[in-house]
């Protein structure tokens, strides 16, 4: 008996011959959901003829049944496909060579890294976008000069696609043309420079994240990075968020236990500990669960008594499994210490 795939959106669920047949279907929502249940089979013998079926549903006269086939094969994973595949690159739809390259990263097949590069070189705009992600998914260390020579490209999100990528890829020698990316006129570039360069732990990041701790979109990302840079300066710009009016307040809170995790013993780790603490009496529910999730990951002693406290009032009742595992990475010592 073949066995059943469950099909999104339609919450139906299908078996794999049904699903090979319906690919044929006249109505193109059936074709469509047929090519995303085969992304899910995972027997050798189904993949190959799941492989055989999507790649020819690549040629679909819809897009966007091109596009689903092209991403359920990058869920097979499967290296039959990558010619045809390559071939979508060229599509004339920017949904479906997207997802084409996306998929083609999934394989992680190194064979395909010259037709990345290629795309990235000569693509649209939103193929180069998707071409820098994919080269370093499938090798990052070979995806290093394709990405840094295309550092001249024009546009704005494109160049934040290779920043980033260059952060992921971790080589330290990306650091000074990343920090070249910190003066463009896109500010989304800049941030997406900066937080590269704070992967790398270059503290030339810290100046232009600490523009952005405020900002709704932009805050977690950049209190992340400006951990990931680690140092006093760094610390002392984290310190700020919790004294500045109107700051979310899951913000607030990102940024203390990114202080403790700088340095739990320097000159912010009072404060940082006090907003933290203070977390745990917020009004909403949502708040208090990452305040015991942020001292679990960063809490040392000093946390035990709040969280008990707040495991045995009527507040904490729907987080007790959560204090409970807070208490125990502590304990063990999985969090910050005095």
């Amino acid at each position: 008996m073949s066995p059943s795939i469950s099909i999104q959106p339609t919450h139906h669920t299908i078996t794999f011959e049904a699903a090979l047949r319906d690919l044929e279907h006249k109505d193109p929502r059936v074709r469509a959901a047929a090519a995303h249940a085969l992304g899910s089979v995972d027997d050798p013998e189904e993949v190959r003829r799941a492989t055989g079926a999507l790649v020819r549903a690549l040629g679909d006269k819809r897009a966007e049944i091109r596009a689903t086939a092209a991403m359920s094969l990058g869920e097979l994973k499967d290296t039959d496909a990558r010619e045809a595949l390559e071939n979508r690159l060229d599509d004339g739809d920017p949904a479906v060579r997207q997802t084409a390259a996306i998929a083609l990263g999934r394989l992680g097949d190194p064979a395909v890294l010259p037709r990345l590069r290629e795309a990235l070189d000569y693509g649209p705009a939103d193929l180069r976008f998707q071409a820098a992600t994919s080269l370093v998914e499938v090798d990052p260390a070979a995806a290093y000069e394709p990405l840094v020579q295309a550092l001249s490209d024009p546009d704005p999100e494109v160049l934040s696609a290779i920043a980033l990528g260059l952060g992921q890829i971790g080589d330290p020698r990306a650091a000074g043309p990343l920090a070249d990316l910190l003066d463009h006129s896109s500010r989304k570039t800049r941030f997406d420079a900066a937080y590269a360069l704070a992967q790398l732990g270059d503290p030339r990041a810290a100046g232009e994240l600490s523009g952005y701790l405020r900002d709704r979109d932009f805050g977690w990302d950049a209190i992340e990075a400006l951990e990931l840079v680690g140092d006093a300066t760094s610390a002392a710009a984290l310190a700020e968020v919790w004294t500045g009016p109107r700051i979310p307040r899951q913000l607030a809170l990102r940024a203390a236990a990114a202080v403790l995790a700088i340095d739990p013993h320097g000159s912010e780790a009072d404060s940082a500990q006090r907003v933290l603490l203070g977390g745990l009496r917020a009004r909403k529910l949502e708040i208090r669960g990452l305040a015991v999730q942020l001292l679990g990951e960063r809490g040392g002693p000093w946390a035990g008594d709040a969280l008990r406290d707040l495991r045995g009032r009527r507040a904490g009742k729907k987080l007790r499994d959560e204090i409970d595992e807070a208490l125990e990475r502590i304990e063990r010592g999985g969090g910050r210490r005095d």
